[in-house]
């Protein structure tokens, strides 16, 4: 069992997003550990990109503020690093786009091509990254990629969404980690109703493919109930743009906002599952 997976074998996870260097490194150390005191299960870190195409307005929003402020694919390494010294066993996920991924060079002598992805899963092996999310990569293009995730242990983490229902047995089949569902068409940001019925035939399907592996439900979720709904649906409820907008109204209160919006989170997804 993979350590992503491990992060539901508890019962239900609770997972938060935060933005690599929104407002700055040093800020991101301390939210993503302040998440994990307050108990979550796996956390995922945003590696900010210019072009951010399936995220809201929030989300676009930290990733600017990470780049104008120096925030790069080697600074949310280092985060991870510097995370890493203080919660060694704590599952991390990154979430970006392909692009950074394609294009990173970490260890490679200046001049010299490398093979493309490896320099970018060598380095999340060396620091513990668990797992990964790429918002604009097809299922049917992961193939690739996921070559080189699984020589370096690293789970690339399939998404499922409203149209995807064709597709969600052949997803299931093939998923590493856990499978993310999208709770609605459209992207990131708080969203006041759901589709709660159609979320639920999704988590089924994934189940009665795959009984081995879990699913969690993403874009939109901001308060309690709504988190215990989906869990109760699935296996956990991810949020993102929730946490960064706390961040965003009072960066210097932030880190105290986020372990009680945190802990508060995780007794509402707990309780889905008693």
């Amino acid at each position: 069992m993979s350590k992503t997976s491990k992060a539901f074998a508890d019962g239900k996870a609770f997972i938060p997003f935060i933005t690599a260097g929104d407002p700055d490194a040093d800020s991101s150390v301390n939210y993503i550990l302040a998440a994990a005191e307050a108990g979550a299960d796996l956390i995922e870190i945003g590696i900010p990109f210019s072009d951010p195409t399936a995220e809201g307005p929030v989300i676009q929003e930290a990733d600017a503020v990470a780049l104008e402020n120096g925030m790069t694919v080697n600074g949310a390494f280092e985060i991870v690093e510097r995370v890493r010294a203080v919660k060694p066993d704590l599952p991390l996920a990154f979430m970006t786009y392909i692009n950074p991924v394609f294009k990173y060079r970490w260890d490679a002598p200046k001049g010299v091509e490398t093979e493309p992805y490896v320099p970018f899963f060598k380095r999340c092996k060396a620091v513990g990254i668990d797992a990964l999310i790429l918002a604009d990569l097809p299922y049917e293009e992961q193939q690739e990629v996921r070559a080189v995730a699984d020589a370096f242990d690293v789970d690339l983490i399939s998404m499922v969404s409203p149209t995807s229902e064709d597709r969600i047995r052949s997803i299931a089949k093939d998923a590493r980690g856990f499978v993310y569902i999208v709770s609605s068409m459209g992207v990131t940001g708080v969203r006041s109703e759901f589709q709660y019925d159609h979320i639920g035939r999704m988590a089924q399907m994934i189940r009665e493919t795959n009984p081995d592996v879990k699913c969690a439900v993403g874009f939109g979720i901001s308060k309690p109930e709504q988190a215990k709904e989906m869990a109760a649906l699935s296996d956990g409820a991810i949020v993102g743009s929730a946490i960064l907008r706390m961040i965003h109204a009072d960066p210097a209160a932030a880190e105290q906002n986020i372990y009680d919006y945190v802990k508060e989170m995780k007794e509402a997804v707990t309780s889905a599952g008693q």
